[in-house]
């Protein structure tokens, strides 16, 4: 068993997808002429984009929308990268909403948090152990 993917569910896949390209530098991988669901280039684990109409049909009894809630989800996605100042400072300048700036952890990481416009909770950190 492995981690394939992680799907986020938002209003808007492409601008969703365009966000990420443009605040962290991913390429696009795919989107589905139905404009529904994309995918991005992250490495070895997909970060995968649906549409709320999907989440709907998926999800009968409901779910949370991310970006129609005021806090963030108890969830996140963890970015690396060995400048989380730069990386930080950059999301920001494409419309992530800071939550807290970088800070230095007790073990060693650099931390910091964003939420995206779709409403995920983003983690930019240093390597573990570096």
């Amino acid at each position: 068993m492995k981690l394939g993917y992680t799907i986020l569910y938002v209003t808007d896949v492409a601008s969703s997808l365009s966000f990420y390209e443009r605040a962290f530098g991913f390429k696009r991988r795919f989107l589905h002429e139905s404009g529904t669901y994309g995918e991005l280039e992250t490495g070895e684990t997909t970060l995968s984009f649906a549409a709320h109409d999907l989440g709907d049909a998926n999800f009968p009894g409901g779910y949370i929308r991310a970006s129609e809630s005021e806090i963030p989800l108890g969830m996140e996605i963890g970015l690396v990268t060995v400048d989380v100042a730069s990386a930080h400072a950059h999301a920001l300048r494409e419309g992530a909403i800071e939550l807290s700036a970088p800070v230095s952890k007790p073990w060693g990481q650099i931390v910091s948090y964003v939420r995206a416009p779709d409403g995920c909770l983003i983690e930019l950190c240093t390597p573990v152990g570096e």
